[in-house]
């Protein structure tokens, strides 16, 4: 590991109240998803897709996008996660997929640092 990707994950805190909060907050999305459909499970080794069975990912998507309102924000969000502003409008907004396990991380670190007032990139 370089030095320079060992320092930026040197910095990377995610503070845990943050973490269990979306994790209480995606159990109850899940209960109530549960709840609402009477269908089978995914199978098993197959890719998901957004959607009742991602409680989780909802849960991030339901807290990121209230904070993407600003204008140039989305813009500012897709530079930071690498990725172009139309996938990400696909990922959050369309909810038809799934960013990558980094860029989720990495939005699940922009996300604690809007909590806190600051800011990533």
């Amino acid at each position: 590991m370089s030095d320079r990707s060992h320092a930026s994950v040197k910095t990377l805190h995610l503070p845990v109240r943050l973490i269990a909060l979306l994790a209480e907050a995606a159990a109850e999305s899940a209960r109530l998803a549960r709840a609402s459909l009477k269908r089978r499970p995914p199978k098993r080794g197959l890719t998901l897709l957004p959607g009742a069975d991602t409680p989780l990912w909802n849960e991030l998507v339901r807290q990121v996008v209230p904070l993407l309102r600003q204008r140039g924000s989305k813009v500012h969000l897709a530079r930071i996660l690498g990725v172009p502003r139309q996938r990400l409008q696909v990922c959050l907004k369309a909810r038809t997929a799934f960013l990558d396990a980094e860029r989720t991380l990495l939005l699940l670190a922009w996300l604690a640092a809007q909590h806190r007032g600051r800011t990533l990139g």
